[in-house]
């Protein structure tokens, strides 16, 4: 049988590992082993706060929505708790676009949920 060698397939690894490296400081843009490590942190931080920011943002629609209700006399949590008594299903991302963008509709909804 003929001998394979896999001089290619090493130095290619390693280029594509290098080349997602780039912009890194000290010897992990350079060296393989540093390299390989920064590159695996670099997803682990990636996928987590990838987590963090769905987080954030309900955190954020949160606020635009106890903001956007206290003019009509009402705090975040009473609201929260009208809407699912009403069995009104919009999620927070949807009422705070409401409330920013169609503020007459967000406010015919308050008044429906009052009631």
């Amino acid at each position: 049988m003929a001998r394979v060698k896999r001089g290619m397939m090493h130095l290619k690894r390693r280029r594509y590992l290098l080349k997602r490296t780039k912009g890194y400081k000290w010897g992990r843009k350079s060296k393989i082993t540093l390299a390989k490590v920064a590159t695996h942190k670099a997803g682990q931080h990636a996928f987590a706060h990838r987590r963090d920011k769905k987080a954030n943002f309900r955190r954020l629609w949160n606020v635009q929505l106890n903001a956007a209700v206290r003019q009509y006399g009402l705090s975040y949590s009473r609201f929260i708790d009208l809407l699912k008594k009403s069995k009104v299903e919009l999620d927070r991302k949807v009422l705070s676009q409401l409330a920013r963008e169609y503020p007459a509709v967000f406010q015919k909804l308050v008044e429906a949920v009052r009631k």
